[in-house]
């Protein structure tokens, strides 16, 4: 099967009232659909960090001071790294409000205006089937908007976000030792370890390679999303037919196998805003074989442009905070890195 090396291309508020509080009305296709709602899962996963703490540690504020915002001209009020954090005083910040055009639209995985009549996002909670709980734990809500825990972003709204606070999402890390044509595990020349491989799509929106997640739908177990996505994503199954549909079996295996939880929390990503935030669960898992993945046939589904298996280093740029969960894994693994 094709490989490719890491050298990747890249790629005004409102006060209004509602429910008896301040609401905040704000002003691309959506990058996400029903943001999740997590059950404990039927499999339980290991946990991995290199620090050998939890693998929940908030990012810094790097890409999700992106500016202009993506799939838009609106342009980020400048924040400087001393200011990103709420502790810091600065009245003079005043960051531009937006919300896409398709998540005004309302689609079903999209909350309501703050200031639509009885709409009534009960927040740090499980909200209906939408959960508004952080993995980050309690989040702040000033004048009943929720405040993203890691800072600020120079952006309010909700952006190309669907949900108030946190929106959560699944990435599948799979991986898989990169072989030469005799089947022998390839080594990296200069620091002697095998060389892992992972399955990488181009996103269609922004061009950059990433890992093949999406959002977890309402009621689903974040095991289930992990599958869906990878089968959506990278080997297309919504466009084949019953027949051809017998591909997504032969994963059945690599999915049934213990999964390792590599990263639970806040993500640096440039669709952040002051008042919706992505959050994830990226979950690996390896055919150490590679009897598992060898015969997959990888083709790119809707939401992305390309995939492909890419060998694990130093130099993939990746979306978002993608590259740090594939170097937890490479380190998982004693990869090369």
């Amino acid at each position: 099967m094709r490989s490719m090396t890491c050298q990747l291309p890249g790629l005004l508020l409102r006060a209004t009232r509602g429910c008896g509080r301040i609401r905040v009305d704000s002003a691309s296709r959506g990058a996400n659909r029903e943001p999740p709602f997590y059950r404990h899962s039927i499999l339980s996963f290991r946990f991995f960090s290199s620090s050998g703490s939890s693998p929940s540690a908030m990012a810094a504020h790097v890409k999700a001071l992106t500016s202009p915002y993506p799939g838009s001209q609106v342009k980020r009020w400048p924040v400087p790294p001393e200011k990103v954090s709420w502790s810091v005083e600065w009245p003079e910040y005043q960051p531009v409000e937006y919300t896409a055009p398709s998540v005004l639209a309302k689609p079903p995985w999209a909350d309501l205006p703050l200031s639509t009549s009885g709409f009534c996002p009960r927040f740090n909670a499980l909200d209906g089937k939408v959960q508004r709980e952080s993995f980050e734990g309690t989040y702040q809500v000033e004048d009943s908007t929720p405040r993203n825990p890691a800072g600020r972003t120079g952006v309010t709204g909700r952006g190309l976000l669907g949900r108030w606070g946190p929106n959560h999402a699944a990435d599948p890390i799979i991986t898989r030792w990169k072989r030469d044509a005799d089947g022998k595990a390839v080594s990296d020349p200069d620091s002697g370890k095998p060389v892992l491989q992972f399955v990488a799509i181009q996103r269609k929106d922004c061009g950059q390679w990433a890992i093949p997640g999406g959002m977890v739908d309402p009621g689903e177990l974040v095991t289930a999303t992990l599958r869906r996505e990878f089968c959506e994503e990278a080997l297309n199954s919504l466009e084949k037919d019953k027949g051809e549909k017998d591909t997504e079996k032969k994963v059945q295996d690599l999915f049934s196998q213990e999964p390792l939880l590599v990263y639970k929390g806040y993500v640096d990503d440039p669709r952040n805003t002051d008042n919706s935030w992505m959050e994830t669960q990226a979950v690996n898992y390896h055919d150490g074989t590679g009897r598992l993945l060898d015969l997959l046939p990888l083709e790119a589904g809707d939401d992305a442009g390309k995939v492909t298996w890419v060998d694990v280093c130093s130099k993939c740029s990746l979306y978002a905070s993608h590259a740090s969960f594939i170097k937890l894994v490479a380190e998982k693994h004693d990869a090369s890195w």
